[in-house]
């Protein structure tokens, strides 16, 4: 234990290469190392909600393999996010895979316990569902969250196959408990089909507004940015990216893939210019290995959790500032 920010954990042996060694996300220290954490890298392999193919799981795994690559400086933010912060990985939440409203009550247990001493958790899925439990764990401290949402699809559906926590329900859930500000809440890249024009209506009740994907064909990335920020407001924000927000040639591995989404370059082009933001919490989900191709969406969903830890850093050090 150490009161210095530690950064680098078991990679204290110089001559160990980046390949090698036991994948913490990003090589970073395990909590058991540091005496606080700033924010916790938290896997949760969990899939019983979802609806299509299973397999998110083993994202986690996969994430941290894949983010073995990540380095320490942020040469966009001109920011070192893991020496300005203490980062950790917290290793995984050990849920059960057969019920689900069990594991919705663990996963909110064991973040509560994070949260309640001033950690952020930045979540890697592990299927959509374990948004809900991570939102109310958030919420209990902050109140209601404006919720930033990349998806393609609306994940404010009601009950499926008698299930009403699944992974295509948890911001309908959270929006009925409370958890959410209605006034500022924001899908961005929706593109899966619906059932029915009312589930439109139905998201707009639970307080979304929506960012199709065809936004960023036709517009500037600063433009669809500035629209998420005005939309957001100043409050307390959690962000929520379903990996497959971007298109099946940039993300295969997921479980509900949808063809005509965007690009990680599109996509990290706007979260880059979120810098401000006050952000409380996040995931990174739906990653599912098995339908991945020389790790293509472990790699993006890697990238994703640096850019948004990132930004998670770059906002406590604003409320210092302030």
């Amino acid at each position: 234990m150490t009161n210095e920010r530690t950064i680098i954990g078991q990679r204290e042996e110089a001559d160990l290469p980046r390949y090698a060694g036991i994948a913490t996300f990003a090589l970073l220290p395990r909590i058991e190392e540091v005496e606080h954490a700033d924010l916790a890298i938290v896997g949760i392999p969990f899939d019983s909600g979802t609806s299509f193919r299973p397999g998110a799981r083993f994202g986690p795994t996969h994430i941290r393999e894949h983010s073995r690559q990540l380095h320490p400086y942020h040469q966009i933010h001109e920011t070192f996010p893991f020496r300005d912060q203490q980062v950790v990985d917290a290793g995984d939440f050990g849920v059960g895979p057969y019920g689900i409203e069990q594991a919705i009550e663990t996963i909110q247990a064991k973040a509560e316990r994070l949260v309640v001493q001033g950690t952020k958790i930045l979540a890697l899925g592990g299927d959509h569902t374990i948004a809900l439990p991570l939102l109310r764990a958030a919420a209990r401290e902050h109140g209601p969250l404006a919720v930033l949402h990349f998806d393609a699809h609306l994940d404010t559906w009601d009950v499926l196959h008698g299930a009403s926590i699944w992974h295509g329900s948890p911001f309908r859930r959270a929006a009925e408990e409370g958890l959410l500000d209605l006034e500022h809440c924001q899908h961005v890249g929706i593109r899966g089909g619906i059932y029915d024009p009312s589930e439109l209506d139905d998201d707009r009740e639970v307080g979304f507004e929506i960012i199709r994907s065809e936004a960023f064909q036709d517009r500037s990335m600063q433009s669809i940015a500035d629209q998420i920020r005005e939309r957001l407001g100043s409050g307390p924000v959690y962000v929520s990216i379903d990996i497959d927000v971007l298109d099946p040639s940039q993300a295969p591995g997921t479980g509900t893939p949808e063809v005509a989404g965007i690009s990680t370059r599109e996509f990290f082009a706007v979260l880059r210019q979120l810098r401000g933001l006050n952000i409380v919490g996040g995931d990174v989900v739906e990653v599912a290995p098995a339908y991945d191709h020389a790790g293509v969406t472990g790699l993006a969903a890697a990238h994703t959790a640096l850019e948004l830890l990132t930004l998670m850093g770059l906002a406590d050090q604003s409320a210092e500032v302030n």
